[in-house]
């Protein structure tokens, strides 16, 4: 009978320490991962993959701006979740249309909520690919306006600025165009 209650101690011993190591290896390994994801989907790092919107505006010479304007506005990991979104890039050069201390302004931390607001009418939920857009359709924009497309020949135009170049990612499309495109 002792032989029995002893064996049975050291089994519940084992056991109890056991459950105690795995229930901290449990704790560790969530710990680990509640930090990843409050960095953000942009940090994570895929070498295999298609880049997103976010990354291919950042290797685009044309975009320093527009890549200022999102970081500045925090919107850097909603661009780089899986989407789709349609993206209507205004190049540096269209920035540079704007009237001057224009972007300066926007890029101050007061000023991040307008910024967001306008770089949101320049996004769409969704992938809009030129060859399906018809001429007076209107697409309704995250920052909550409208915008319209027009055609004239093989040309496209949202809110009579020129669709240049379309770069798909692999959360969505990129439109290059060279006009701000401001809410109206």
């Amino acid at each position: 009978m002792k032989k029995t209650i002893q064996l049975m101690l050291i089994t519940c011993f084992v056991a109890a320490f056991g459950c105690k190591q795995n229930s901290e290896s449990t704790t560790e390994t969530s710990t680990e991962t509640t930090e990843v994801q409050a960095t953000g989907q942009s940090s994570v790092q895929d070498e295999t993959s298609a880049p997103n919107i976010v990354q291919v505006a950042s290797g685009s010479k044309d975009h320093t701006t527009l890549v200022a304007a999102v970081k500045a506005a925090g919107l850097v990991d909603a661009l780089s979740n899986a989407g789709p979104f349609t993206v209507f890039a205004p190049t540096n050069a269209a920035f540079d249309k704007l009237p001057a201390g224009t972007v300066e302004g926007l890029l101050k931390p007061e000023k991040k909520e307008d910024l967001a607001n306008i770089l949101g009418y320049h996004t769409y939920v969704g992938t809009l690919k030129t060859e399906y857009m018809q001429d007076s359709q209107e697409f309704d924009m995250v920052f909550g306006g409208k915008v319209k497309i027009t055609k004239k020949g093989d040309k496209t135009f949202v809110n009579g600025s020129e669709i240049v170049a379309s770069i798909p990612t692999s959360n969505g499309i990129i439109h290059v165009i060279g006009d701000v495109l401001l809410p109206k």
